[in-house]
């Protein structure tokens, strides 16, 4: 796992939606104690340019894995709609949270790339906001839960975890699914948990090749293996505090006024006209609207 940074929230936490409510709204309170930001994207400049540089994180699947991914087609559609061409800019994850937005939103990274003018996937959540003044966290796209899969045949229905009593379960390790299912009835699962997969759809593929009797992980990287396989049933893991979920959106620089409505238009716009649910679903997951 990740390790956290004094006084900053991990990468982990945030995109688990552990570190607080899903929210809407900007919120900038705090201040970062780093050097002076690079040059405000405004619209003008970008139309200048002629692109939208979009960050997109590495290795994020179904979203962003070798160059393809939901989040890369909502950044081909973010970039259409403004009337620019795309620029992608896949970066891996930093430390935490609040140094991704750093490295790929205000600032800059150390190594020389960045940053982008406008960030996906970030935590629409409010202590990330509080941190991190320099940033507009906005424009909610997509409202992510944990799940479980499971046979369906072996398996017709599920009012608990219980059912799964003395099989093996696979859920990525270090992860709010893995966490969960590790505090699950006192515990009472530890001992069935194979914890070895990088990511949900790794453990998806696990219950697919029959090597364990269920699998937990997020629901964009469960339905994005499993999907229109109807041997396999997803459901919400059963933990009532995780039943919402949390939701995940895009970020600029805090200035970027002109350049935060018009991504807040575009983002309202693919959700109303149905592209959005359409990016979705080229990737097999079902939209889930924040």
């Amino acid at each position: 796992m990740a390790r956290p940074l004094q006084s900053g929230l991990t990468r982990r936490q945030c995109l688990s939606g552990l570190s607080g409510a899903a929210l809407a709204a900007t919120v900038p309170v705090a201040a970062w104690a780093q050097s002076a930001s690079s040059p405000t994207p405004t619209l003008d400049k970008l139309r200048l340019r002629g692109t939208l540089s979009v960050a997109v994180y590495n290795e994020m699947p179904p979203f962003h894995v070798k160059g393809k991914g939901i989040d890369v087609d909502l950044a081909e559609q973010l970039a259409k709609a403004l009337g620019l061409k795309l620029s992608l800019l896949p970066f891996n994850a930093d430390e935490n949270m609040n140094d991704d937005l750093r490295n790929m939103v205000w600032k800059g990274h150390y190594l020389g790339f960045g940053p982008a003018d406008v960030m996906l996937h970030v935590p629409v959540d409010r202590p990330l906001m509080n941190e991190n003044p320099k940033v507009k966290i906005f424009a909610p796209y997509y409202r992510e839960r944990i799940v479980v899969a499971r046979d369906a045949k072996a398996f017709p229905s599920m009012d608990s975890m219980a059912a799964f009593k003395g099989g093996k379960i696979a859920v990525p390790g270090q992860t709010l699914a893995g966490w969960l299912l590790i505090g699950a009835d006192s515990g009472a699962y530890r001992e069935q948990l194979l914890t070895q997969w990088k990511d949900g759809t790794e453990a998806a593929r696990a219950l697919q090749r029959g090597e364990v009797i269920a699998a937990a992980g997020n629901a964009s990287e469960l339905e994005s293996v499993l999907a229109g396989d109807e041997r396999f049933v997803i459901e919400p893991l059963p933990v009532p505090r995780m039943k919402d979920g949390w939701v995940v959106g895009c970020a600029v620089k805090a200035e970027a006024t002109d350049l935060a409505l018009a991504v807040q238009e575009a983002i309202n716009t693919m959700a109303k006209s149905g592209a959005m649910a359409a990016a979705f679903s080229r990737g097999k997951v079902s939209w889930r609207q924040p």
